[in-house]
């Protein structure tokens, strides 16, 4: 993790300050493009950065459905897990394996007693996913429930994209263009790829949505919607706020710049390049 050394935050492998950890990534990634990077769990996530778990806006939705008793089993299982899979070496191993043999609690103090180090590649996904300079966060909701995508952005060649499906698994993804990660989070946006061409955009006051005053071809797409998609911009100021209706045949987008805008609301059925373009927006838009 990262750790302030005389007030800079700096990596503790490479003990660089953070921006310059940031170009030398992005230096690395030029070179190999958009790659992935690991997948984690609800639960092992909850083993390498518990604290994340209050900190870290990516929701655990697995991890939320389990009592604490179940919670502790999964754990246990977690830690099983990442050291068959190398993602973690525990160099005291009979600590290790009295916790495994015992009945104590995971989430309370039984792990800090483990001299646990991780791979480069859990480091990265780890750091890169809290300390960005800002985030694109996409809620689509199906009938299915919920998927959710982050874009952590550090600049405009890295970005770390956080996939979370529905059962609790986190796909980490490195990007080196904004391009490369609208198009990861347009595939939850549209995910039958129906965005065919562009309307006309309209005007609507900031209370036709809440008031029900909306009527036309947005209320018919609002109301045959398939796929919901939320896309919000994360930063220390409010962000823009667009919301896409997917239906069978069309995907409207529906945009304001900020939270309770008084300029109104726009509205318009989207083609896919309009589409790619807009996410590309948000994700590179200066936080402010």
């Amino acid at each position: 993790m990262l750790k302030s050394k005389e007030g800079i935050m700096v990596h503790p492998e490479l003990d660089i300050e953070l921006e310059r950890f940031r170009e030398f990534l992005s230096e690395a990634l030029a070179e190999g493009g958009t790659q992935p990077l690991i997948q984690l769990t609800d639960e092992e996530l909850a083993v390498l950065d518990p604290d994340a778990l209050e900190e870290v806006v990516a929701p655990t939705p697995h991890l939320a459905t389990l009592n604490s008793e179940q919670r502790e089993l999964v754990l246990a299982t977690a830690i099983r897990s990442l050291v068959s899979r190398g993602a973690i070496d525990i160099a005291n191993i009979p600590e290790l394996d009295a916790l495994m043999r015992s009945e104590g609690k995971f989430e309370n103090g039984g792990m800090a007693d483990l001299e646990m180090r991780v791979t480069p590649d859990v480091d990265l996904a780890l750091v890169l996913r809290r300390t960005a300079v800002k985030a694109l966060a996409v809620e689509q909701q199906t009938s299915r429930g919920s998927v959710h995508g982050f874009v952590y952005v550090h600049s405009p060649e890295l970005m770390l994209i956080e996939q979370v499906t529905g059962g609790g698994m986190h796909i980490f993804t490195l990007a080196n263009s904004a391009g490369d990660a609208a198009q990861l989070m347009q595939a939850l946006v549209d995910p039958f790829g129906v965005a065919d061409r562009d309307g006309k955009e309209q005007q609507l006051d900031p209370t036709a949505l809440t008031s029900d005053q909306v009527d036309g071809p947005l209320a018919e797409a609002i109301n045959n919607a398939l796929v919901v998609c939320q896309l919000i911009v994360l930063a220390d100021q409010p962000g823009p706020l667009v919301t896409a209706y997917a239906t069978e045949d069309a995907v409207w987008t529906v945009s304001v710049d900020k939270p309770q805008a008084p300029t109104g609301i726009r509205a318009r059925k989207v083609g896919e390049r309009t589409l790619n373009s807009e996410i590309v927006r948000l994700i590179t838009m200066p936080a402010l």
